[in-house]
């Protein structure tokens, strides 16, 4: 093809020809495919600086189509080198995920049938594969049949909406109808106040923010020494603003917290949230996956008993970005929160099936359903839990070389994949102590995590624990085996040599 093929004219009508679409297709997919069988030929973190893409590309659209052609080759010489590489099994940062070739295949279908998911007549399939697959889920992972489930795109719209629905189930305030300050003639004069761990990750903080609850609304409790959630500092907190004249309304309880992944002790934190009258959502979204091992299915205790929990199969279970789940026991009242029903969304069919659009903000919905269907079949159950127990084991097993080291050691405890570590030799105890010590390996583990991740061969994180600087080494990449994790301990082990020779 040429630039003057009359297909890419800006006067030609309809889209790219089948026969086109089918040779550049099979081209994509011949490309995938050799991506996901050899990712490692990539550096995992882009080895890139700001602005290098845009100074690349020109500053307006082009006037005429350009041939399909060059568009992929600009994707390999220009997109390529300024990509992350999530799907590299060096990719140890964050929370690993992965994108796994049926979840890939799923996600091609579902941008070719383009559907809107937000009513059951806008396609009927999508609707009930929803709810098809939740339920699936939902017994994998042990949750009782009094919960339903819904698709949104991320876990902070799944606890937004959860905690808008808790918002909405707080009695004689109408937040719905007259918002939270209410208006001159019915002011709702009410302060409400949510609880969360310390260790609780930024969307709570967020959801907050967006609700009009705000920061000072949120309410953060102490954790004890593996970093869980205090029942006793939570039950003073809700103790002693009721009595400064705040309105208690919800709790957010983490198994899986972003920094440890420590799991908050949901059974005790459920019994003062009934005991109270308030709202129990749980943060699974990362260590929720691990349930479906019968196990670790003691992660999940309690949260039977919690309003709503939401989980992320794009976290854990090879499920394409994005796709986060929001389990509830109170789906009335998630509808009640949301719900708008314009005249041009009006259906026969209403009363009898389930509208997705009524339990969010957004109205157009993907079909997200798709991809989680394909991997769940063509790994089924005892494939994902045998992928998960080794990504635990793999864990477990980093952890026990961190321990077993003179120069490094271990920041919390590693229930599931992450590990958190530091390096703290002696070499570096000598003549320091106290505040000076810390400050000093608070250095060294900076430039020993950003002298790794520049060899390009593995990506790591990083976070804060009492205070002090942390490494976080996070598996969930589908591919990642134990030679990765050989590779990257020789890596840190090396580079401390370097650092301190």
């Amino acid at each position: 093809m040429t630039e003057t093929d009359p297909s890419n004219s800006k006067d030609t009508f309809g889209d790219m020809s089948p026969d086109e679409f089918r040779r550049h297709g099979h081209r994509i997919v011949d490309w995938i495919a050799d991506y996901l069988a050899n990712p490692e030929r990539f550096p995992v973190l882009a080895q890139v600086e700001p602005g290098f893409l845009k100074e690349a590309l020109p500053d307006h659209a082009p006037e005429i189509g350009e041939p399909f052609e060059r568009l992929l080759a600009d994707f390999d010489r220009l997109i390529v080198p300024g990509i992350t590489h999530w799907n590299q099994p060096g990719f140890l940062a964050y929370f690993a995920t992965s994108g796994s070739a049926p979840g890939i295949l799923g996600e091609m279908l579902s941008a070719a049938l383009n559907v809107n998911a937000m009513m059951w007549r806008t396609s009927p399939s999508a609707t009930e594969l929803e709810e098809v697959t939740l339920t699936w889920l939902r017994k994998l992972i042990g949750l009782s049949g009094d919960f339903s489930g819904v698709i949104y795109d991320t876990a902070s719209i799944s606890t937004l909406c959860a905690i808008a629905a808790a918002r909405e189930n707080v009695k004689d305030v109408a937040v719905r109808e007259r918002g939270l300050a209410g208006t001159p003639d019915h002011p709702n004069n009410i302060f409400l106040r949510m609880y969360a761990s310390e260790q609780s990750h930024s969307s709570v903080e967020r959801a907050g923010i967006t609700l009009g609850i705000g920061q000072a609304g949120v309410r953060k409790i102490e954790t004890d020494s593996e970093f869980r959630m205090d029942p006793k500092a939570l039950v003073h907190a809700i103790y002693e603003d009721r009595a400064a004249g705040w309105t208690p309304f919800c709790v957010v309880a983490t198994t899986g917290t972003t920094s440890t992944t420590s799991v908050d002790p949901v059974p005790a934190i459920a019994e003062i949230c009934e005991s109270e009258g308030l709202w129990l959502h749980v943060d699974a979204a990362y260590g929720g996956p691990a349930a479906i091992l019968p196990e670790k299915r003691w992660i999940l205790n309690g949260c039977d008993r919690a309003d709503s929990l939401v989980i992320n199969p794009h976290k854990w279970m090879f499920v394409p970005v994005d796709l986060s789940i929001l389990y509830c026991r109170r789906m009335d009242v998630l509808r009640n929160a949301f719900s708008i029903l314009p005249e041009y969304l009006r259906s026969k069919t209403s009363g009898e099936v389930q509208n997705f659009m009524d339990y969010g903000p957004q109205l157009g919905r993907r079909l997200r359903a798709i991809k989680l269907w394909f991997v769940m079949r063509y790994f089924g159950a005892e494939g994902l839990a045998s992928r998960i127990r080794e990504h635990i084991r793999l864990a477990s097993e980093f952890a026990s070389w961190v321990d077993q080291s003179p120069d490094f050691e271990l920041t919390a405890p590693a229930p599931l994949s992450t590990v958190c570590f530091r390096a703290n030799p002696a070499s570096s105890r000598d003549g320091l102590n106290g505040e000076e010590l810390e400050n000093h390996l608070d250095r060294l583990n900076e430039q020993l995590m950003e002298q790794v991740n520049r060899t390009g061969r593995i990506f790591v994180s990083h976070t804060k624990l009492n205070g002090r600087f942390t490494i976080r080494l996070a598996i969930g990449n589908i591919r990642t085996a134990e030679p990765h994790l050989r590779e990257a301990w020789d890596l840190f082990n090396e580079a401390l040599e370097q650092i301190r020779s």
